[in-house]
């Protein structure tokens, strides 16, 4: 069994890529001619050194690419890749623990189509220290999921090109959902990536960076949505068009999206999620009452245990407002 470690470089030095790739040679128990690692630039002019790509034990593939953002970028690499297995990585980020790969092949010995595992993320405290959450269930982001190069293949599971922001959900809940083998799917409750901390990322930095890219979050679902639909899947079409229509309505009671000074971020998106509601509200009409239920308890608890203890406005009196303003 071979396992391909696909990783977009953009404007990552050396110095940056570095980390991932040391904790790539540190790991144990594993024959290094089964890694296949692929880093394809996205067209810019931020090159790696040869140096550093001809300093480790494995074979590292480095392709130069037109510019044409992280989901083309990825796809590059997975179509590059030869291995069995394949597992998405970004340049900033690194192995958890050495013997991180040993736990993967153990589960590529087993077999599976998708694995999601849980994962380490860094994060900073107000006061500047650094501290780490475990990430559990998770389907938004692509760290720690690993899959069948050839289950990608077969159910046409691609990367989708238009969308650059919040676009690993939209692969991830492909992978996860259309695996014809009941037991294809699996899920590994030891980590073995880490998500780090870097001051330059923009979406653990920047305040409001959700109010500013919801709309792109609507993007993904509405694509993921649409997928489903066309893949003749509607009891999924369903949930995440669901999903999706009640977490905007959590979303737009949080105290950041009621506060007047946000009031552009907010405008814009209800403006976005109003197409988005026509598109699918015949999907979400339907959707079983006890189906709705479980979306709803499931947005409670999270959005609760985020801060917000009471909505400012009722569902039905938001989508009405929605509806009329933005005919």
């Amino acid at each position: 069994m071979t396992l391909g470690i696909l990783i977009p470089q953009y404007k990552e030095t050396d110095e940056i890529v570095k980390p991932l790739l040391d904790s790539i040679a540190l790991q144990q128990l594993v024959d290094f001619r089964n890694v296949e690692v692929i880093v394809v630039n996205d067209g810019s002019d931020t090159f790696l050194s040869d140096k550093l790509i001809n300093s480790y034990p494995f074979k590292i593939t480095y392709f130069k690419n037109e510019h044409k953002g992280v989901s083309a970028t990825r796809q590059k690499a997975l179509d590059l890749c030869k291995s069995d297995y394949v597992m998405f990585c970004d340049a900033d980020d690194m192995f958890f623990a050495v013997h991180g790969l040993w736990l993967i092949f153990k589960e590529m010995q087993i077999g599976f189509d998708s694995l999601t595992s849980v994962f380490y993320e860094e994060t900073k405290m107000p006061n500047e220290e650094h501290g780490y959450i475990l990430r559990e269930q998770d389907s938004t982001f692509v760290h720690g999921k690993v899959h069948r190069r050839r289950y990608l293949i077969e159910q046409d599971i691609k990367w989708n090109e238009n969308l650059t922001i919040h676009e690993d959900s939209y692969f991830n809940i492909l992978c996860q959902k259309c695996s014809p083998n009941p037991n294809g799917v699996k899920y590994c409750p030891y980590p073995f990536y880490l998500w780090k901390w870097r001051d330059e990322s923009v979406c653990r930095n920047d305040f409001k960076y959700i109010l500013k890219t919801y709309n792109n979050m609507l993007d993904s679902n509405t694509a993921l949505v649409k997928q489903f639909i066309k893949r003749a899947k509607p009891q999924e079409a369903q949930f995440y068009a669901t999903s999706m229509i009640y977490d905007a309505y959590f979303t737009m009671n949080k105290d950041e999206w009621v506060n007047q000074d946000n009031k552009e971020y907010r405008d814009a998106t209800e403006k976005r999620f109003a197409e988005y509601y026509k598109t699918f509200k015949l999907l979400f009409q339907e959707c079983p009452q006890q189906i709705r239920y479980m979306i709803l308890q499931g947005l409670k608890n999270r959005f609760f245990g985020e801060g917000m203890f009471l909505e400012k406005i009722t569902f039905d009196d938001w989508i009405k407002h929605v509806e009329e303003t933005y005919k």
